[in-house]
């Protein structure tokens, strides 16, 4: 009788709690991080771009002037297209080449743990070390293509439009690839074993298999990736100051770059800060495509239909 009686008295407490009498206590903390963040700074960004303010002096309220003058610049539609130029390339590159070292690495094999440790490496260093070293590096006069007198690489790299493209792209994917790799390695190890046998029994060769099981299974992984690749691309700024700052020219000046130049080097605060709120918007209906893109529930298991 007590063990019934036990069970009757966790089955009435436990709607209790799913209803919204503790678990909503556990997710405090969190929403007060994000809202002292992400919520507040965001809301004074936004009020910040309808002022001028120098940094120094009085905020004063201008109303739409500065979105005039950030709208109306003949720079920002180029500004734009380096931001998503950077983004879509960036992903073409990262992705296939993530989704193919976290299949490797997924792999049961000791050696591969090592491999995953070094592969990891770069995503430690820092954005501006890392700027720095390339950029002497491809130096044309003291870099590598000079010591090894490699005419191949002894160009102006970073004097050439598209090949300073070119060299961003590069090092953001050899930094940022590790990341993602090691999010497709964990959801490579999530699909059960149980599909390969099966593929085996059938007669189904490596190749067969990763296009038909292994990629399916890892769509919702592939937009968790995809999401936070794009995302992050939007924000790029220390690798291409440090590296170009924004040349030759504005041939790698991108949105974030820009809000740097306006805010900081000319103490416009307030034009800096709409393109603050334009970044946001931009990633926001980035990131609500690749949700939709989805389908209906993107939150779901990988697992689903397994």
């Amino acid at each position: 009788m007590s063990a019934i009686n036990a069970r009757r008295t966790s089955s009435a407490v436990a709607p209790k709690a799913r209803g919204g009498v503790i678990l909503p206590w556990l997710a405090t903390p969190a929403l007060v991080v994000f809202a002292a963040f992400a919520l507040i700074p965001l809301v004074g960004v936004l009020l910040l771009s309808f002022t001028s303010w120098d940094t120094l002096g009085e905020i004063k309220l201008t109303g739409l002037e500065s979105w005039r003058a950030v709208l109306s610049d003949p720079g920002l539609p180029h500004a734009l297209w380096v931001t998503f130029l950077i983004t879509a390339l960036s992903w073409a590159v990262q992705t296939p080449a993530s989704i193919l070292i976290g299949v490797f690495l997924a792999g049961r094999q000791r050696y591969r743990e090592l491999l995953a440790v070094l592969y990891f490496i770069p995503l430690l260093l820092s954005s501006a070390a890392i700027a720095i070293t390339f950029k002497a590096l491809l130096d044309p006069n003291f870099g590598l293509g000079a010591g090894l007198h490699i005419d191949l690489l002894n160009q102006d790299w970073l004097g050439t439009p598209s090949l300073a493209m070119g060299v961003v792209i590069f090092i953001v994917s050899w930094q940022f690839i590790p990341f993602h790799a090691l999010l497709y390695q964990g959801g490579v190890r999530q699909i059960p074993r149980s599909l390969y046998e099966a593929a085996e029994l059938d007669g189904a060769g490596r190749v067969r298999m990763f296009f038909n099981i292994t990629l399916p299974q890892l769509k919702y992984t592939a937009i968790t990736s995809s999401t936070l690749m794009i995302v992050g691309s939007l924000t790029f700024f220390d690798l291409i100051f440090v590296l170009t700052e924004g040349g030759p020219g504005d041939a790698t000046r991108a949105l974030a770059l820009d809000m740097y130049k306006r805010g900081i080097q000319a103490n416009l605060m307030g034009q800096a800060c709409v393109i603050g709120v334009i970044l946001v918007l931009v990633g926001l209906a980035l990131a609500l495509l690749l949700r939709r893109l989805g389908g209906r529930n993107p939150n779901a298991s990988q697992l689903e239909g397994a």
